[in-house]
């Protein structure tokens, strides 16, 4: 069961990450993305102040997985771990913050102005 949960993890933290980064840009998707990138936030900034800056559900599932499958050696956040699984390297934690943060605020921004520019078009119409 453990290897099917580390497979699905991977996929769907994945897509997840995708989701946040680039679900502003279909009208159809963007509500979902706002909502996604402000439970992420609230995830990050506001249960991270008890469980650490940038915490997330999903990480903290997929590392229980991982240390059941005998992976005691995982970095704190997910993207650090994508990004040094992906490319070989071992990129530095600030740096891998840094750009998370650097990333989520961007797609907030643009989440956020889009549903902002369409509610006011679905208010016009109305």
């Amino acid at each position: 069961m453990y290897p099917f949960l580390d497979k699905f993890f991977l996929v769907f933290h994945s897509c997840l990450m995708i989701f946040i980064l680039f679900g502003w840009i279909w009208k159809k998707t963007r509500l979902a993305n706002l909502v996604v990138i402000l439970f992420t936030a609230f995830s990050w900034f506001f249960l991270g102040i008890w469980y650490g800056f940038g915490f997330c559900p999903c990480t903290e599932w997929h590392w229980q997985v991982r240390f059941q499958l005998g992976d005691y050696d995982l970095p704190i956040s997910y993207a650090k771990f994508l990004v040094d699984t992906l490319t070989g390297l071992e990129v530095s934690q600030q740096l891998m913050d840094a750009l998370a943060v650097s990333l989520l605020l961007l797609a907030l921004l643009f989440s956020l102005s889009l549903n902002i520019r369409d509610w006011k078009k679905r208010k016009k119409v109305h």
